[in-house]
């Protein structure tokens, strides 16, 4: 097992405790989006952040880890497309496909709606901590 990579070796032993859910739509937005990062990912890369650092310097708080395997996994489910281009260090750029284009109205009225509860939301989440 040592010759293969620790993202291989964890996906091998990694199996989920809770059988996943899709009876309904929220369960299948909740499977595609509710990672931590997923939703700002989605958010500059449709503002017109593509590469991985501009992304990183973005989500300063997320590990580069952490935000490749959510692009990853947004990449799995079709919301982005990856491109790679054959230069020398490699160039790597994430777009929105049509598909993921459609999650961005869903996204900005979130967004606007936070911004509107901000007050209220930080005094029940502080309340809860």
């Amino acid at each position: 097992m040592k010759d293969l990579g620790a993202k291989a070796y964890f996906c091998l032993m990694y199996n989920r405790k809770i059988p996943v859910n899709l009876d309904c739509g929220l369960d299948l937005i909740g499977e595609v989006l509710y990672d931590k990062w997923k939703m700002r990912l989605l958010y500059f890369i449709n503002e017109g952040h593509k590469r991985p650092s501009e992304l990183q310097r973005k989500i300063p708080g997320a590990s580069r880890r952490v935000l490749n395997m959510q692009l990853k996994e947004l990449e799995q489910h079709e919301l982005i497309k990856k491109t790679i281009y054959p230069q020398v260090p490699p160039k790597v750029e994430y777009q929105l496909t049509k598909f993921g284009k459609t999650l961005t109205p869903v996204i900005s009225t979130l967004g606007k709606w936070g911004d509107k509860n901000q007050t209220r939301l930080r005094k029940v989440i502080l309340k809860k901590t």
